[in-house]
């Protein structure tokens, strides 16, 4: 089941990640994605119904295995491992499943920017 009103949920996601610094929109594989920079790393991307899966999903990365397992078993109705980026530890957190909970997709988002972003932009962000 996707998501009734993709374009706000859109634009919800976007804000959220571009408030991280210096993160930037593109579109990547046909999907809405954040980065650090024009060529810096992904942090999120959003899925909506990729490759015809009838899911709309926020795509996250974790810090490896552990967590990436950790927050599928604890939630597994919202967590899921996405094909292609599951491998490397990233979380798909679904948006169309009961009601979203905002807080945990902003603080998913803030946390997977913190894995990617470099070393001297991380300590000034000073988070």
């Amino acid at each position: 089941m996707t998501v009734a009103d993709y374009t706000s949920t859109h634009a919800r996601i976007s804000a959220l990640a571009l408030a991280m610094p210096q993160a930037t929109e593109t579109v990547s594989h046909g999907s809405p994605a954040w980065r650090i920079g024009e060529k810096g790393k992904m942090f999120a991307y959003l899925w909506h119904n990729h490759h015809g899966d009838g899911i709309s999903a926020v795509l996250v990365k974790t810090s490896g295995p552990e967590h990436q397992a950790m927050l599928i078993e604890a939630d597994p109705d919202i967590h899921y491992s996405p094909p292609y980026l599951g491998p490397s530890y990233w979380i798909g957190v679904r948006l169309d499943v009961g009601e979203t909970d905002w807080d945990q997709v902003e603080h998913r988002i803030r946390e997977s920017w913190k894995l990617v972003a470099p070393t001297k932009l991380l300590a000034a962000f000073g988070d």
